[in-house]
């Protein structure tokens, strides 16, 4: 990429500049001391510039080799136009996750993270008579506060669509990918235990290829392992699933094309 010179070190360059016309200018009545007065301010101005450009671009460029983004799926380079505004993305959408862990945490255990025993205690069943933990309520509370977050990111950062738990019906052999709209799947949730969501995948953010709702070139999925020190990891579909033996993450890159990559509080951005 690249490389734009930071208008500090710019406006140094030309101070220096005026300075050496202001000592071609002067006469022989002025005295020694000012003269050097005015050397030393001009130098320390081009040493601060030049001290401050060294340590942007070594921001910048901690940034691009910490970015999973850039590693993972350069082509966001070409949609972003620069490493910085990819930077920038991935950290913002890292800072939501943070964000949801804390404030649910805070809601429920005060200044502390809630303990391996906390996390897997029973606190109620759904309409198909299945245990909900703590972990799973917890999860869902945190990707409320996330999802949220990552909209008004994604609104003032993302050139092209974007999607937000998006349900899509999925037939892998045929190949065959179609949306779910938001009034069909409320009208199959009310019906309970339905199989018609068996064949479904909602990833909860993907990030499309111009303005096309079935292809992506990022899909990502928030993780919030409970307790704190689990890795995050892709959920693996259960033997009585519709996609028995694959992993979310394999499945939305089958979907969608792309890249599929978690976003969890602790670990940042992993594939």
């Amino acid at each position: 990429m690249p490389h734009h010179r930071p208008t500090r070190w710019k406006s140094a360059r030309l101070l220096w500049a005026s300075a050496l016309l202001m000592a071609c200018a002067s006469g022989p009545h002025h005295s020694a001391r000012k003269d050097l007065r005015l050397d030393t301010e001009t130098v320390a101005s081009v040493r601060h510039a030049a001290a401050l450009s060294a340590r942007i671009t070594a921001t910048t460029a901690s940034r691009t080799a910490a970015s999973s983004f850039i590693r993972h799926v350069p082509v966001l380079l070409t949609l972003l136009k620069s490493d910085n505004a990819v930077g920038e993305l991935e950290e913002r959408l890292v800072e939501c996750a943070r964000l949801a862990e804390h404030q649910v945490n805070a809601r429920f255990f005060g200044d502390r993270p809630p303990t391996r025993q906390e996390c897997g205690e029973e606190v109620e069943q759904d309409g198909c008579v299945k245990p909900i933990t703590r972990a799973m309520q917890l999860g869902l509370q945190k990707h409320v506060v996330a999802l949220q977050c990552a909209r008004e990111v994604l609104e003032q950062q993302w050139p092209a669509s974007f999607s937000i738990e998006q349900r899509y019906r999925f037939y892998p052999n045929a190949p065959f990918l179609e949306t779910v709209s938001p009034e069909e799947e409320a009208r199959l949730m009310a019906q309970g235990c339905t199989r018609e969501l068996w064949r479904t995948l909602k990833p909860d953010l993907v990030l499309h290829v111009d303005h096309d709702p079935l292809k992506a070139v990022l899909t990502l999925d928030f993780k919030f392992p409970c307790p704190a020190s689990n890795e995050p990891r892709w959920t693996p579909y259960g033997e009585h699933s519709a996609y028995a033996g694959k992993k979310q993450g394999d499945l939305y890159k089958e979907a969608l094309g792309g890249r599929a990559m978690i976003i969890s509080p602790r670990l940042g951005v992993t594939p």
